[in-house]
């Protein structure tokens, strides 16, 4: 098999995709001035470049497989032409509309406007959902400041990517629609996904990436517990199969293992605590597999 071709988007997607990697045991260096990282596994290849690119050249068939938020992909039409592996969650956002707190939405759309955007497409399409007498205008980068309350103001909707909303709020401005949802995902080309050998490669990072994600949201538990409160102790607690348990030297009780999810942790502490556990120690997970 050719190497595996793969595209890491710059930005919040390049430090959360890397980390990933680097849990799963595939590091990447990027040296200076270069697009091209060098990698401790000799059938990856990997070519950092926009965002807004990873799409079209998975789509074209330039590259087999890529990390990119799911709003380019529409925003590009490329969601027919590229095969979604995995929603790795990272960098959640939603796409929204958003126009100065003082106005009214509907009073608005009474006159012609002008939306500032990054997102053409996701815009003209809401537009003529919405049947609204608008014009586009195209910005680069921060928006926010093209949409004000006044006579001057450049545009008179924003339409961006938020994930707290702080930064509308920071500028005045409010949400009136949400136009889609998007996360940082996996997507491979349809010409790699029907090659044997490479759709099994992408299938098995796919694998590697979930036994990490999965660790992420866990934690292992350790206890003892005597003997006389075992039983009580087992059914009270949670696990993702059934516990692992040990007797202690000597015959004195047992030892116990539970992984658990983390936003378990904080009430089950002070219930194992009250079934009889004692010597709790927890302990990060380094890669799960279900």
């Amino acid at each position: 098999m050719d190497k595996l071709k793969i595209l890491l988007a710059k930005g919040r997607i390049y430090e959360s995709v890397y980390e990933l990697l680097s849990d799963v045991g595939i590091s990447i260096h990027l040296p200076d001035r270069t697009y091209f990282p060098t990698t401790n596994q000799e059938d990856l290849a990997f070519q950092v470049v926009k965002p807004q690119i990873v799409s079209l050249l998975l789509a074209n068939n330039k590259a087999d497989m890529g990390f990119s938020g799911k709003d380019w992909i529409y925003e590009n039409g490329c969601q027919d032409d590229v095969v979604e592996i995995m929603d790795l969650g990272f960098d959640p956002v939603r796409i929204v509309a958003a126009i100065p707190e003082a106005r009214d939405f509907d009073k608005l759309l009474k006159s012609p406007v002008t939306i500032a955007t990054e997102y053409q497409a996701l815009s003209k399409k809401w537009v003529e959902e919405k049947k609204i007498d608008g014009t586009i205008f195209r910005t680069w980068g921060t928006s926010e400041g093209f949409v004000q309350d006044n006579e001057d103001s450049i545009a008179q909707i924003l339409i961006d990517n938020t994930s707290t909303g702080s930064s509308l709020k920071a500028n005045r401005l409010k949400i009136v629609d949400t136009l889609m949802e998007s996360s940082t995902r996996m997507y491979a080309s349809k010409a790699a996904m029907a090659d044997p050998a490479k759709k099994q490669k992408i299938m098995e990072l796919k694998m590697l990436f979930e036994t990490v994600l999965n660790a992420r949201s866990r934690v292992m538990l350790e206890m003892n517990c005597a003997e006389d409160k075992f039983e009580t102790l087992i059914k009270g607690i949670p696990s993702m199969k059934s516990p692992t348990v040990s007797p202690l030297f000597g015959g004195n009780g047992y030892a116990i293992k539970i992984a658990v999810k983390k936003s378990e942790v904080p009430t089950l502490l002070p219930k194992l605590q009250s079934l009889g556990a004692t010597d709790i120690v927890e302990y990060e997970l380094r890669k799960v597999m279900l």
